[in-house]
């Protein structure tokens, strides 16, 4: 398996690109995606970093407000004016990401891509693919339920004790999913979390999973999926183990949903 996974392994590893410019357009702190913004931003992080350019520059959210043509043009100004090289997206849905690639290519749509969020297949994932925009995938381990988190361990301060996924009935039945790849992991000397991550670097070479790691050991354990080998009745056998059909539960509260350009359907 040829893929690479993208780690981040808080204050030990630098991720990915060299300098990524990750505009965090959060709903709880949502400054805009206006041109001005944006350049505010660009300075802003040109500073942080000590440097003169970004190689990505993403905006984290799409802004209702504002036109992505308007958010995608001023970046494109920044790309001709050298402070930025590529320019990418975030959860935005594929007429959005058409529209912006009208403007200025894409380079990367960053987007939640696991065995448990597979919303993206059916219009978005093509949409990208006949663009040649790559993909980076997050939350691969489904915010933990893949891999070892339990939800005895989350502090109440934790945004995963309002996800709907993580809530009594929808979490016990998430996890009877878990259980059923479990068994599977088993079988190859796995861990679930490496069996999920092989899944998603199953899917294409356009497509790369982003993976956080706290500790070493778990840097370890997500690096072990690269080793895996998976033939076709291996993943038809994963995918039956946790159908997207029966995953119980939105990946986000219902706020945050509603922020998400990916999630609104034609």
């Amino acid at each position: 398996m040829n893929h690479g996974i993208a780690v981040l392994e808080l204050g030990e590893v630098a991720l990915g690109l060299d300098q990524v410019a990750d505009d965090r357009l959060h709903p709880h702190r949502f400054e805009g995606a206006g041109a001005k913004t944006l350049r505010d931003a660009i300075d802003a992080s040109l500073a942080r970093l000590g440097t003169d350019h970004v190689d990505l520059y993403q905006p984290a959210r799409l802004d209702p407000a504002v036109p992505i043509e308007e958010t995608v043009g001023a970046i494109a100004d920044l790309v001709r004016a050298g402070y930025v090289r590529y320019v990418g997206l975030s959860e935005v849905g594929a007429g959005t990401l058409r529209r912006a690639h009208a403007v200025h290519p894409i380079t990367g749509l960053q987007i939640e891509y696991s065995l448990m969020s597979r919303s993206l297949e059916a219009e978005i994932l093509p949409a990208a693919r006949e663009l040649g925009v790559g993909i980076t995938a997050y939350g691969v381990l489904s915010r933990g339920l893949l891999g070892k988190t339990s939800a005895q361990s989350l502090s109440a301060r934790d945004f995963r004790t309002r996800s709907p996924r993580w809530q009594g009935e929808n979490l016990r039945s998430n996890l009877s999913l878990v259980e059923a790849l479990r068994g599977l992991a088993e079988e190859k000397r796995a861990t679930t979390a490496q069996l999920a991550i092989a899944w998603v670097l199953s899917r294409g070479a356009d497509i790369l999973p982003l993976v956080g790691a706290r500790t070493r050991a778990r840097l370890r354990e997500s690096l072990g999926a690269l080793d895996l080998s998976l033939a076709k009745d291996d993943l038809a056998r994963i995918e039956q183990a946790v159908p997207a059909d029966k995953v119980a539960g939105a990946r986000y509260d219902a706020g945050s949903m509603a922020m998400l350009d990916s999630e609104r359907h034609a």
